[in-house]
């Protein structure tokens, strides 16, 4: 028996040690199903592991983020351009960890919490998990609606009741590969990047003090208004369903269940997220960019997406600019629906092991979103919908140590990963990311709490 024979035999003893309490697989009716070329070149093999990396993305470029960013550039220029590139080196660190515990293990990251937690604490992390994927649904919700509303002029509760019907889209993509779903969301990403790209020539950014703002500054920490914006950017930045969706997506590929193939699968998984989570970041830098560009110094109050619209045109002078702005936002909203209703899928049956029929799972989720969205804006009209989505935020900050905690102490355990356990330097920055990320989660819920919520 050779070396690598050898170590992947004492790596599978180990982890079947660990994953005593299941054998089923994650998103089985699509695991393992993508094909990967034999003795094929590096970008050839590279455009066949492609594409989970841009599923992932979506959840950092959200309609849950635009406001909180488009603000903040109003308010503070380019300063918190250096918020927006930590939290995505953050991200970036964090989605690798997934992906590499679900390529290794072949289990998605909550059926590595199942695996290691008894049944009761299973079902909690399942609740928690499945209120976070409600809490993102219903970001989308709102903010495609918002979308339908600005260029269609369709009111909001019907825009609402529109969004219900993605769900049907999103089976009908399904049953023809998931190939096709990765290609629609890249299509998508490439749709509001070029948007922004425009919008944000036309705007006329000042090139120094954009590039300054990626350098920290100590007043983002002395100015407290000015680390409620940063607490918001950041804070929502890493969503907790992105994390178990990584971890089981990257399964879909037909890699080799060796030491080598891991090991090549890793690599390429990697390079996937960090180049998708780099156009995130471009995207994302945009949208501050576009606030700070056309609002900062005008005296304009921009606090959310609907003023961001009305005023981009007569602003910048250019009449396509706030129809181009609210299509970006549309495409932003129907990509974040597609991986939220995924991640409600690999959640329950990871978690409880319960398999569904995935027209009902699906519906499920997007209903369970669609029903509070429409009894509040019903109620409190456009108001409401704006402090829904700021508690949506919320949700998601209470989730988060329950993902990442987890997912760094799996990938940091040489029982769990064997050769594939995070060197010293990696667990180190996972663990002061970890502080860092569930540090700030809690201040922003107290400040929310204290001030009665907004920015």
């Amino acid at each position: 028996m050779d070396s690598n024979t050898e170590l992947n035999a004492k790596i599978d003893v180990k982890k079947s040690n660990w994953l005593h309490s299941s054998s089923s697989i994650s998103m089985e009716e699509v695991n393992n199903t993508v094909k990967i070329p034999e003795n094929a070149g590096f970008w050839r093999k590279f455009f066949a592991f492609s594409g989970p990396g841009a599923l992932v993305a979506v959840g950092y470029m959200d309609p849950g983020n635009w406001a909180t960013s488009i603000a903040g550039g109003a308010r503070f220029g380019y300063a918190l351009l250096s918020v927006v590139l930590i939290s995505n080196l953050i991200a970036m660190l964090l989605q690798s960890l997934s992906a590499k515990l679900g390529i290794v293990t072949g289990r998605d990251l909550a059926q590595a919490t199942r695996d290691t937690t008894n049944k009761r604490t299973a079902v909690f992390l399942w609740i928690l998990t499945e209120l976070a994927i409600i809490a993102t649904d219903l970001a989308e919700v709102i903010g495609s609606a918002i979308a339908l509303n600005l260029l269609f002029g369709i009111p909001l509760l019907w825009g609402i009741v529109i969004t219900t019907f993605d769900v049907l889209l999103l089976l009908l993509l399904q049953k023809k590969g998931f190939r096709i779903i990765e290609s629609i969301i890249i299509v998508l990403m490439a749709t509001i990047f070029c948007i922004f790209v425009f919008e944000v020539i036309i705007s006329k950014p000042e090139i120094h003090a954009l590039l300054g703002g990626y350098v920290p500054k100590f007043e983002i920490v002395t100015n407290p208004a000015m680390l409620f914006v940063a607490l918001g950017i950041l804070g929502a930045t890493v969503m907790p369903h992105n994390l178990y969706l990584h971890s089981s997506i990257v399964q879909t590929r037909q890699y080799k269940r060796t030491e080598k193939g891991r090991k090549e699968a890793v690599k390429f998984a990697n390079i996937d997220s960090i180049l998708s989570l780099s156009v995130a970041f471009l995207i994302n830098s945009a949208i501050l960019i576009l606030g700070a560009s056309a609002f900062f110094g005008t005296g304009l109050n921009v606090s959310g997406i609907e003023d961001a619209y009305a005023l981009l045109s007569p602003t910048l002078g250019v009449g396509i600019a706030s129809t181009l702005f609210a299509v970006a936002l549309l495409a932003s909203g129907q990509n974040s629906t597609i991986t939220g209703t995924l991640a409600g899928q690999i959640v329950m049956e990871g978690f409880i092991n319960l398999r569904i029929s995935p027209v009902l799972r699906r519906i499920i989720t997007r209903l369970l979103a669609v029903i509070p969205a429409f009894i509040v804006t019903w109620i409190a009209g456009a108001k409401g919908t704006g402090e829904l989505l700021l508690w949506s935020q919320v949700v998601l900050s209470l989730q988060l140590p329950f993902a990442i905690i987890p997912l760094v102490r799996f990938t940091s355990d040489r029982a769990k990963m064997g050769s594939f356990v995070n060197p010293a330097w990696v667990k180190i920055l996972a663990w002061i990311a970890t502080v860092i990320i569930v540090a700030l989660n809690i201040f922003l819920i107290l400040y929310i709490f204290a001030t009665g919520g907004g920015f």
